[in-house]
């Protein structure tokens, strides 16, 4: 059982990472170069705390207060179990980073960076022991969403993957394992196949930016909040299953399938951007994501139920 977990960069990724690790009965030891790094990680584990209890997921013992800031990364990573690295996503800062952090760390420790998009293979290139590196991608936010990508490197060693699985698996994550390096990982690839898709029927004129987020959020996304695209249209198959889909339903979909990209010119990314302030409807930032996580509170209650 895990004890101590070090958080490499505590803004808004690292400081959520924090919170979960915290309900989970952990220490937590941190760094955050920011001036106010270690305040902003603070409030935003005492803001999320009541939502953790909410859910069920502080665990008897847990509190907010078992997190110790420290001046570098280097102090933070020792004697540390397990480390989760939160820093800019620039390659340059996290081998840097990494190579810190792998010369400071217990040798059997795993070092886990929540990079969205960067490898692994690139990220530990200084690093005298690759083999325990992996990618432990989280979905924003992390001390709410279940997902974490593992991705292996080059280098990294069978062990590492599986004793980032287990750790993730402990303190409540549901982890899946990337066989292949590739830019973006598995969520973020999809996430942006379909926003492609999107800008473009905004920018060919087809629906409104806030019609195109409804057409998602009031119809597949509901589904999509408790099965993945392939099981969805095995559903769709009827009896048949995905065997009757792709016999029958495969052609049709095809047809649907764009083959034109949307260009991002100044004129697409205006219409975007103020198609989303009309849509926001005078919310702040702040109020969406109060409201997201109410909602999703009861999203995670439904779908963790048989």
């Amino acid at each position: 059982m895990t004890k101590r977990v070090a958080v490499i960069g505590a803004g808004t990724i690292g400081a959520s990472w924090a919170a979960i690790f915290l309900a989970r009965g952990l220490d937590v030891t941190a760094y955050d170069p920011a001036p106010q790094g270690e305040a902003f990680a603070r409030r935003f584990i005492a803001n999320a705390w009541p939502t953790l209890e909410t859910l069920g997921w502080v665990e008897k013992g847990a509190s907010q207060d078992r997190i110790a800031f420290f001046k570098t990364a280097a102090e933070a990573a020792e004697g540390a179990e397990f480390v989760q690295e939160s820093g800019p996503e620039r390659e340059d800062a996290k081998i840097e980073l990494f190579a810190e952090i792998d010369g400071a760390a217990p040798p059997d420790s795993v070092i886990a960076s929540s990079s969205s998009g960067l490898l692994i293979s690139r990220v530990s290139v200084k690093c005298r022991h690759p083999e325990r590196c992996v990618i432990g991608h989280p979905f924003n936010p992390p001390h709410l969403i279940p997902l974490v990508e593992v991705v292996a490197g080059e280098k990294t060693s069978a062990k590492a993957v599986d004793d980032a699985m287990a750790f993730y698996r402990e303190i409540g994550k549901h982890p899946i394992r990337i066989n292949k390096e590739v830019p973006g990982h598995i969520a973020n690839r999809l996430q942006a196949a379909l926003w492609r898709e999107a800008v473009y029927l905004v920018a060919d004129g087809v629906a409104s930016v806030a019609d195109v987020d409804a057409a998602i959020a009031y119809g597949p996304g509901l589904r999509w909040a408790l099965m993945g695209p392939h099981l969805t249209f095995h559903l769709a198959g009827g009896e048949g299953g995905m065997t009757n889909f792709m016999n029958h339903l495969r052609p049709a979909l095809e047809t649907w399938l764009s083959d034109r990209d949307p260009k991002f010119t100044p004129e697409v990314q205006k219409t975007i951007i103020e198609g989303v302030g009309k849509e926001a409807a005078g919310r702040t930032i702040g109020d969406l994501q109060k409201w997201r996580d109410r909602k999703l509170i009861e999203i995670l209650k439904v779908s963790a139920a048989p």
